[in-house]
């Protein structure tokens, strides 16, 4: 069973920035898509960003496109996600999974804690 943890979460102003870091044990992630997802209370789970298993393609939710940055180095067993010009509405609990490359759907409903972002205006 894998095992994701998060982390580079925090507390920045407006305008600020972020990297995330996701890293994998249990298995190997040089041949599966990944992708980093956001909750907030009340809200359903959402995919931010994408990236295809060798990091050639890469997809983001539009509302943090051109902002976030997804990539991966399979030597390391880790994924990361830059996040730039942070906006209050990015505050969220981030994960990251495996992903069904095309659907975006996570491989199963294992999610590890998460690491915080808050964003203040």
């Amino acid at each position: 069973q894998v095992d994701l943890v998060e982390s580079g979460g925090g507390l920045v102003q407006a305008g600020g920035s972020l990297r995330l870091s996701c890293a994998a044990s249990g298995r190997t992630l040089s041949s599966v898509a990944m992708g980093w997802f956001r909750q907030v209370p009340g809200k359903e789970r959402e995919i931010v960003a994408a990236i295809s298993w060798n990091g050639g393609v890469t997809d983001y939710l539009d509302s943090v496109k051109d902002r976030f940055t997804v990539s991966r180095d399979n030597a390391k067993n880790m994924v990361y996600l830059q996040m730039d010009s942070l906006k209050p509405e990015d505050t969220a609990v981030y994960y990251c999974n495996i992903i069904q490359w095309g659907s975006n759907i996570p491989w199963n409903d294992s999610w590890g804690q998460g690491t915080q972002v808050t964003v203040s205006p």
